[in-house]
């Protein structure tokens, strides 16, 4: 990312931080996706008894009002899009991984690990930087957070 699409990334991220402080919501991810009149803005919420389209529309309209007030957007034209993360939600910070901590997840790592970079196992926690992982196997691993490239809850039928 660009030096300004990262300043943009994260002036966005601190207004949607800000509004969903307010209404007990976390902030899951924001993504910036297009350039010009085709910009796209969203932004995944989430709450521990789940999110409702009373949650998005709120968050959509604060947020949306911070954007146009302080101009936030090169250009002024976007569409703002406000959802919750789905079953299969990311997994990006260490309370994440606490929080869903009995759930199966699928991690893609950055390195192999028992000749894999791809793990289907259950979340055990986060300690000392690292995520525990729980395998097929029953074997407990410790991975560091930046080792993981990707996580996602898995959704089991």
């Amino acid at each position: 990312m660009s030096a300004a699409k990262d300043a943009l990334h994260e002036k966005v991220t601190a207004i949607a931080e800000r509004v969903a402080a307010r209404e007990n919501l976390e902030i899951v991810e924001v993504q910036i996706l297009g350039g010009g009149n085709s910009r796209v803005v969203r932004i995944f919420i989430d709450k521990e008894t789940g999110v409702t389209h009373g949650d998005c529309e709120t968050v959509s309209q604060q947020v949306g009002t911070i954007l146009d007030v302080e101009d936030t957007i090169p250009g002024g034209r976007y569409t703002l899009e406000v959802s919750s993360p789905g079953v299969e939600r990311k997994l990006s910070k260490p309370r994440d991984f606490e929080r869903f901590s009995g759930k199966k997840a699928k991690i893609a790592l950055r390195e192999p690990l028992h000749n894999s970079k791809r793990l289907d196992a259950t979340l055990a926690g986060f300690a000392d930087g690292a995520v525990r992982l729980t395998l097929a196997d029953g074997e407990t691993v410790s991975v560091p957070l930046e080792s993981i490239e990707k996580a996602n809850l898995k959704f089991e039928w």
